[in-house]
């Protein structure tokens, strides 16, 4: 007898997990297993944080893309404010677009610049942070780039993975902020913790959303615009922002066709790309899914993914004098307009479908070509129609896709303490914070 309850016991445990795993549309979704969710944590040596007391690479369990446990690493770090009697609030950063390459993880770099700003700005009022690299960023599978539902599950589960293991040092209640690929991401976790009382609301900077009309309709256009002024003005190709913006394009296309593959693996990416620009998508991929190039590359610019776009392109129209950047063949536009498997894609990813109940603030440059003013601003109209109740769109006038959210810190850091106070009677200089003097803003409006 004692033994068929132990065995009945343990089916029901195996049941519970397994549905768990497959509850994609339950909207009490927690992004995690919640029997296995700390796994365990390691030093961060890879570069230094000045308000932080401690930053740690934790490893825990989430639910991929295919339903399945997989691990996932994230970077926490604790102020050196002393902690509330209540316990730190909690601060996810959801980090922009760095490729889908193991080597890209944000734990295995330094600290990124915008995330720098922030996060020393939060640390000094003694908030906590815990920044997700993503599924399959630094731990085994292919990263499944811009899909809403695995940032958005990478970091519900790393806050649960964090309340778990440091249990009454925390507080509960958690805020979301990203930047582009994160923005979305930022986004998409407020859709996911829409029912969660202890989620506070949400910042995004130039999140990224409507991939698929800013390729073949908004990019053409505004790119064709900045050529001719940059034409007209004798600047080099190598100089021309309509070179750089289609190269990136370019590359968040290669990303987003790899991370399809993530739980389509019989997609073949390298369809929605003319022959010319095949080979240059690869390099998104790599060998495995798992060693492609990173977006951008410091220490050798020429194994960045934009850098391999954009050198063909300027090399495409050297040899074409009489061709304009949207000439260069890239994408095949009609593939990827009547592709079924990155059609589903791009709708399933889209944010903002959703009505969203907790405060959201959205940061966007009015001068930014890869993520393109109008576009955000019908995302936020959008929300507001689904009614939506605290949602506010936040221009920041001649700010590009990176310079926006840095330019507007002071204002993030204000919205995120009004939502959710970090409650340790720290008063920081706003001056300290305010980073509208930073070179990066040179000539943005404060």
């Amino acid at each position: 007898m004692k033994r068929s309850k132990i065995a009945l016991a343990m089916t029901l445990s195996i049941s519970a997990l397994f549905l768990t795993a497959c509850n994609d549309n339950d909207d009490r979704y927690t992004g995690s297993d919640s029997n296995k969710t700390f796994l365990s944590e390691s030093t961060y040596s890879k570069d230094k944080v000045d308000n932080a007391a401690s930053v740690k690479v934790m490893t825990y369990n989430m639910v991929n893309v295919q339903g399945r446990t997989a691990k996932a690493t994230a970077l926490v770090m604790f102020p050196k404010v002393a902690q509330p009697a209540d316990g730190y609030r909690v601060v996810v950063w959801e980090h922009g677009t760095v490729g889908v390459g193991d080597s890209c993880a944000p734990s295995n770099n330094a600290i990124g610049a915008r995330f720098r700003i922030l996060a020393e700005s939060l640390l000094a009022a003694g908030y906590v942070i815990v920044a997700p690299d993503y599924e399959g960023l630094g731990t085994p599978g292919i990263h499944p780039y811009l899909n809403l539902a695995s940032e958005a599950k990478s970091a519900l589960a790393a806050v649960q993975a964090a309340k778990d293991h440091y249990g009454a040092q925390l507080n509960g209640e958690w805020m979301s902020a990203g930047q582009s690929q994160g923005g979305q991401a930022s986004l998409g976790t407020a859709e996911y913790a829409n029912a969660d009382a202890t989620y506070k609301g949400a910042v995004a900077g130039a999140p990224a959303s409507s991939l698929g009309k800013i390729i073949l309709e908004v990019a053409p256009a505004a790119l064709a615009s900045i050529e001719l002024k940059e034409v007209a003005a004798g600047v080099p190709l190598a100089q021309r922002v309509s070179v750089d913006s289609y190269a990136t394009l370019l590359a968040y296309a290669a990303l987003t066709g790899v991370g399809i593959k993530a739980y389509e693996p019989r997609f073949d990416y390298r369809d929605i790309f003319q022959e010319r620009a095949k080979p240059l998508a690869e390099f998104a991929e790599g060998t495995t899914g798992e060693n492609g190039l990173c977006l951008t590359n410091d220490a050798d610019p020429s194994l960045s993914l934009i850098e391999k776009f954009k050198a063909d392109i300027i090399k495409y129209m050297t040899d074409n004098p009489d061709k304009k950047v949207m000439d260069y063949p890239g994408l095949d536009a009609n593939n990827f307009k009547n592709n079924d498997t990155v059609q589903k894609f791009l709708i399933a990813s889209q944010p903002g479908t959703k009505r969203i109940d907790k405060p959201v603030y959205i940061v966007q440059g009015t001068a930014d070509t890869n993520v393109p003013f109008p576009v955000t601003q019908a995302l936020v109209a959008n929300l507001q129609t689904l009614g939506s109740p605290n949602v506010k769109l936040d221009p920041v006038v001649d700010a590009s896709h990176t310079q926006a959210i840095v330019c507007r810190n002071l204002q993030v850091y204000n919205f995120i303490q009004a939502q959710m106070p970090a409650n340790t009677n720290i008063v920081v200089d706003p001056a300290k914070i305010d980073a509208s003097k930073d070179e990066q803003c040179t000539g943005i409006k404060p």
